[in-house]
């Protein structure tokens, strides 16, 4: 038999929960995509296992199509293949070594992460630990309600955002957005921008958009050279 515990672990290793490490300490080893040489993000899950004592297993992340030119569905269809890719290369690992997995989740599981689709594939038992996600954390270090008084916030990413903004949404939290899409929307609006949320070196940046866009490109490639990988999150509300 195997289970799987998918364990949200928050934007950083201090930031473990006491469930959490409760989980992944119940696991017989943990998987974890490995996406080449000196990746920071899976140092940083070894680190967690080790210091739990709990084995983790790599498992060589498969490539992805990434072009820029992709059209929704192709973009769709990219990440779905990607899934299915991620998915036989773990059931390889779980066929030889039956038991308790882990899964170690950056964030938390419920906001753009593909690891509870991706063990669903896998057609095992498994439940989910939530974590401190970026987006709780935005809120925290920039004392924000997310939304204002009776009104929604729509969480979204960068490719989609000038849709959103086109459909009307005006109160937005983007997440997946390394090209900072909301420069170059029209219209008067503010920001509160962070990234690498929780890390020693996590930056923050708010104001008008039009008056820090280059404040936050500043920021950004101060937290990648700090950490070696930047994740950044931001609010976005007309103003």
């Amino acid at each position: 038999m195997t289970e799987v515990r998918i364990v949200g672990i928050g934007c950083h290793p201090g930031q473990l929960t006491a469930e959490a490490r409760a989980a992944i300490a119940s696991c017989d080893y943990v998987i974890a995509a490995d996406k080449g040489a000196d990746d920071p993000l899976l140092a940083l899950r070894r680190g967690i296992c080790d210091d739990v004592g709990v084995e983790l297993v790599a498992v060589a992340d498969p490539p992805r199509d990434r072009s820029s030119g992709l059209d929704t569905p192709g973009y769709d269809g990219a990440v779905l293949d990607w899934h299915d890719a991620r998915a036989a290369a773990y059931a390889s690992v779980i066929a030889e070594r039956p038991g308790t997995v882990g899964f170690l989740v950056w964030g938390d599981p419920a906001f753009y992460d593909s690891t509870i689709r991706v063990v669903e594939r896998l057609g095992v038992e498994y439940d989910v630990l939530p974590g401190v996600s970026a987006i709780s954390l935005l809120a925290a270090r920039h004392r924000l309600v997310l939304h204002e008084v009776g009104r929604p916030v729509l969480v979204t990413t960068g490719r989609r955002l000038a849709d959103e903004v086109a459909a009307g949404h005006d109160n937005l939290v983007v997440m997946l957005d390394g090209r900072l899409q909301a420069a170059s929307l029209d219209g008067d609006w503010d920001i509160w921008w962070g990234a690498n949320l929780g890390s020693p070196h996590e930056e923050l940046v708010a104001g008008r958009l039009a008056d820090v866009v280059g404040s936050i490109g500043a920021a950004r490639a101060r937290a990648k050279q700090a950490d070696g990988w930047v994740m950044d999150t931001y609010l976005l509300r007309r103003a």
